[in-house]
């Protein structure tokens, strides 16, 4: 069992990083808890940022062990060039909406986001958050970027050694902490994987090759050749509005042939993977296919292909984080560092239900740490982390989780807090997800197209009784 854990730092006041500050507190155990945050305001990677400066980007892009990323700043007024709020580029795009509706979506204790349209804007999301954070707000340090944590152990007990900067006075501090949780996010460092051709086709053709984390509206692609890499769900929504102005048909790039509802045929055109890049040489602005096809005068490629997990403020913890980018080494239960268990992360799954995953997460991290529940031994978490690069492979599946997967994910987690020893201290315990609930996740998609078919009158939508659509079992 874990024990003397009474002062805590977060990094990161995003969904997760709130999330586990409420269940830590309502342990009522700890002494602090010193929550991080980078930006401005809380809301994490529903901030969004106007400007997208794409030329930071390298291309290709497969190192995930990039440096802090340094912020841009927003004067007062008039240029004024003295620092006010930093800015961090996120993924967020204009016309992005949620892919997932908002009963399922909102935390479980904070229903108010079922006052906006089924599928919400990023603006309200934003707004959700940011009410959701008022009540710890007082515990944020905004505008602080961590750049260093340290493992210091002495008399076979780990500390964190965490380094801070205000981002605004240029001021360091450094404090010792009894456990750390990183909820950072995974959305710092894209993917754009080393094809063929493509370091001279960038250099020949400048401008022309992005990332969906540049991507902010579709004007720019006005009556061009388009090709949009991957069909996740950024890919397809970037792709879909990128085809109302582009030369039709879109080319959409994909590895996996996309679900039939996902695939109206006029606009676009399914290609496999590229294969590479052609020189100047050859051919103008061409991309070769993995069947063989070749595609000529492309305009634009936006590579909607994810991002790598980085954590450069950990760059000095042994053995290392992570060593390719596409999972997180040595973790149990996607939570808890193996070697060192007063570490844990925060938000590392994706293809999920995110909110209610956080807490789920959060209550099991809250009760390990004061004392009210074990962990399993190190031989019986490595047993499962072995388990899951069996099922799943050692790449950035190891972190997906798909088919339900988040939902019974999750009901494991609350098992597993509720098996707490309870005491004097109850703490935050999130429900279970309901079999009906189940049913809406597994319908999700569907609900989703027959939500965008609505066109604007989406807008007015704000129960799934008033979409015309049936759930199936």
């Amino acid at each position: 069992m874990i024990r003397n854990v009474r002062k805590i730092a977060i990094v990161g006041a995003g969904p997760a990083g709130i999330a586990s500050t409420k269940h830590l507190l309502s342990e009522k155990h700890f002494d602090t808890i010193d929550v991080f945050e980078q930006q401005a305001s809380t809301g994490g990677v529903w901030n969004y940022t106007p400007f997208a400066p794409a030329d930071e980007l390298s291309i290709p892009q497969t190192n995930p062990h990039q440096p802090l990323e340094e912020p841009r700043w927003e004067s007062p007024e008039h240029g004024d060039a003295v620092r006010s709020k930093p800015i961090f580029v996120t993924p967020m795009y204009d016309l992005l909406e949620s892919n997932i509706p908002h009963f399922l979506m909102k935390h479980s204790d904070d229903a108010s986001l079922e006052k906006e349209p089924l599928f919400a804007g990023h603006e309200s999301v934003l707004q959700y958050l940011n009410g959701y954070a008022d009540d710890v707000r007082h515990l944020i340090k905004f505008k602080t970027q961590v750049y260093d944590i340290r493992l210091e152990t002495a008399n076979g007990r780990d500390r964190w050694l965490v380094c801070t900067k205000d981002l605004v006075t240029n001021k360091a501090k450094k404090a010792l902490y009894d456990a750390v949780v990183v909820a950072s996010g995974h959305h710092y460092v894209p993917v754009v994987p080393d094809i063929p051709g493509i370091r001279a086709w960038n250099q020949a053709y400048a401008g022309t090759v992005t990332h969906s984390k540049y991507y902010r509206t579709p004007d720019p692609f006005t009556s061009k050749k388009v090709v949009v890499v991957g069909n996740s769900a950024s890919g397809l929504d970037i792709g879909t509005q990128i085809s109302t102005v582009s030369k039709h048909p879109l080319l959409n790039s994909q590895r996996s042939v996309a679900p039939e509802f996902q695939r109206p045929a006029s606009w676009k055109k399914e290609m496999p993977e590229i294969a590479e890049f052609l020189p100047p040489s050859k051919a103008l602005r061409a991309v070769g296919f993995a069947d063989g096809q070749i595609e000529l005068d492309i305009d634009a490629i936006v590579f909607c292909t994810g991002y790598y997990y980085s954590f450069p403020f950990l760059s000095s913890v042994q053995p290392p984080i992570t060593t390719t980018g596409e999972r997180v080494d040595n973790i149990y239960k996607q939570l808890f560092s193996i070697p060192h268990p007063t570490l844990a992360f925060i938000g590392l799954p994706y293809k999920i239900v995110p909110f209610r995953t956080y807490e789920g997460q959060a209550a099991v991290v809250a009760r390990v740490w004061s004392n009210r529940l074990p962990l399993p031994s190190v031989p019986e978490m490595r047993a499962w982390e072995a388990q899951r690069i069996a099922e799943k492979g050692a790449g950035k599946k190891f972190h997906e989780l798909t088919n339900l997967e988040d939902f019974r994910y999750h009901n494991d987690l609350v098992e597993w807090a509720l098996q707490a020893e309870l005491g004097k201290r109850e703490g935050r315990v999130p429900p279970k997800w309901s079999r009906e609930e189940e049913v809406a996740r597994k319908n999700i998609p569907g609900m989703k197209k027959a939500f965008a078919d609505l066109g604007e009158k989406r807008h007015a939508v704000r129960r799934l009784e008033d979409l015309d659509f049936t759930l199936k079992e």
